[in-house]
């Protein structure tokens, strides 16, 4: 699994500015305004072959119990206690202060791998003034400017360093195990349903959010195929710092997703489609992974319950339309033959092979029927398409003056593609390549 680093520290020391470098976004916000940040936002980052998920943290007060300080100290610990390494951010220009030394004692006490960063430290690699933070007990300093990006590739160096380097992805085979991983919201049914088709309570399930305490793999056997099923967490961990409101795990939902093939997403029929389903549908179509949706608890609701709740499903997550919706019960065994058709399918669908002549044909039939639009007195030329990738399926068109391609002909042209191979329950991603123009000034 994809390793987890938090990043912790007093308010306005830059830790939204090291969170947006590390991830190459602008997710976080940032400006010169202390306690800003509140929630802990999750983000994906990649260093060489290494791929592990961030989290930016709010400014950590652990001595002030109240108010929305006392919220803010409550999602750090839980970002702490998620975390595989931690690193803790302090402000080279304002030196170290009493804040910093109550949250080093923290970290002490929660027994975690800790790296110490000085940020705004431009320069000051060989600088005395970074001498003082060694009081702070916590090891070597590491000096960076997250807003001029120096530093910050050894300081990821060595937060993975004890990470094993991940191994290449093998190609999927038949006698490879699919991975399935069942996800959504804390008392959907996740573990009653991986219970139903194991036929034995292997899990622990209860009428309680947060039962799961940990992404839980079974291997599991269904006419002939192999699959390791996962149970994504409720908490990662026991521990006094989850309150009532620290139920659910992103995190561990997040790596179980990225190292599945398949994944089921649940959704309550008693609940509706709430922002927590659609954020991890989200996440499901960043990561590219096929997906099924299953609606459970469907006969605990009346007819116009599910009338509301298709709608709800069409309107909220519109952007896996590519997937099957099917309605099951898991605790009564109802609906259950379609998910496992509708999952082989989407896996199927996830690793089609298509050939190059084949792609080349439906791109020129799809330009025959609807040429894309002119972009001044130009228009893109689209030439031969090829197979870029599988799990999700990528196709890579190379032409001229592809970047003038709008969103709305990507979409023509990935619906030409999925009629053709029949592709359901996959994304599908469409890359353009391309070719330099030889009337281009140099």
């Amino acid at each position: 699994m994809k390793p987890v680093i938090a990043l912790v520290g007093r308010p306005n020391v830059g830790k939204s500015t090291l969170f947006n470098r590390l991830t190459k976004s602008r997710d976080a916000i940032v400006a010169d305004f202390s306690g800003l940040t509140r929630d802990r936002h999750y983000g994906d980052a990649k260093q060489g072959a290494f791929e592990f998920i961030v989290i930016d943290t709010g400014g950590f007060e652990p001595e002030k119990p109240t108010g929305i300080v006392a919220m803010m100290a409550r999602q750090t610990k839980a970002a702490v206690a998620e975390a595989d390494a931690v690193i803790f951010v302090v402000d080279a220009r304002m030196g170290v202060s009493g804040q910093d030394h109550d949250i080093a004692r923290y970290l002490r006490s929660a027994n975690k791998r800790v790296l110490l960063c000085v940020n705004k430290a431009e320069g000051m690699s060989e600088s005395p003034l970074l001498a003082e933070f060694h009081e702070l007990g916590m090891g070597e300093p590491h000096p960076i400017s997250a807003s001029h990006g120096q530093g910050i590739r050894s300081l990821i160096d060595a937060a993975l360093a004890d990470f094993a380097e991940p191994e290449p992805e093998a190609a999927s085979g038949e006698d490879k195990p699919i991975r399935l991983a069942v996800a959504g919201r804390p008392n959907v049914g996740k573990s009653t349903l991986i219970n139903t088709w194991l036929g034995e309570e292997r899990l622990v399930a209860f009428d309680q959010p947060g039962t799961t305490r940990d992404a839980i793999s079974v291997p599991f056997e269904r006419a002939g195929q192999q699959f390791e099923l996962i149970d994504t967490a409720g908490l990662r961990r026991k521990g006094k710092v989850f309150e009532a409101i620290e139920k659910f795990s992103v995190v561990k939902t997040l790596q179980a997703i990225s190292d599945a093939n398949v994944v089921l997403l649940l959704i309550d029929a008693t609940q509706g489609v709430s922002d927590q389903d659609a954020h991890i549908a989200g996440y499901i179509l960043e990561a590219g992974r096929a997906v099924v949706i299953a609606v459970n608890k469907w006969d605990a609701v009346d007819s116009y319950q599910r009338e509301m709740l298709e709608r709800s499903i069409e309107q909220r997550l519109p952007f896996l339309k590519f997937a099957s919706v099917l309605h099951i019960s898991a605790i009564k065994r109802q609906g259950l033959a379609p998910v496992w058709k509708a999952i082989a399918d989407a896996h199927a669908s996830a690793i089609r092979k298509m050939a190059t002549p084949v792609l080349t044909r439906l791109l020129q039939e799809a330009v025959q029927h609807q040429a894309p639009k002119r972009s001044g007195a130009f228009r893109p030329k689209l030439r031969y398409a090829h197979q870029g990738g599988m799990n999700p399926p990528i196709v890579v068109i190379h032409g001229n003056g592809l970047e003038h391609v709008t969103e709305a002909y990507k979409r023509f042209l990935e619906g030409r593609v999925r009629e053709h191979f029949k592709l359901v329950g996959t994304p599908l991603r469409i890359q353009f390549k391309s070719g330099r123009n030889p009337f281009d000034e140099a």
